[in-house]
């Protein structure tokens, strides 16, 4: 992946609980091709995303999320 390429998009929600969400959701999204780095703020349910758009947009971001059953939605910031 070329660092040109990559993008980080913030995801925020308020149903992060407990330190196994953390984990859950990160190594998620660190298994998805094109996405080169993921860290769960868990205090301010921001999750920053590193990723090459190209080969993983936003939606397909929330919907891995979605998968280890939580809801994200896209920041403006």
């Amino acid at each position: 992946m070329t660092t040109s390429s990559v993008k980080t998009t913030t995801l925020r929600s308020d149903e992060f609980s407990c330190p196994s969400c953390v984990e859950k959701i990160e190594t998620k999204l660190k298994g998805l091709d094109g996405v080169e780095s993921a860290e769960v703020k868990f205090a301010s349910g921001r999750v920053l995303v590193s990723h090459d758009p190209a080969k993983t947009p936003v939606r397909t971001l929330v919907d891995a999320v979605a998968e280890v059953g939580f809801t994200v939605k896209p920041s403006a910031i």
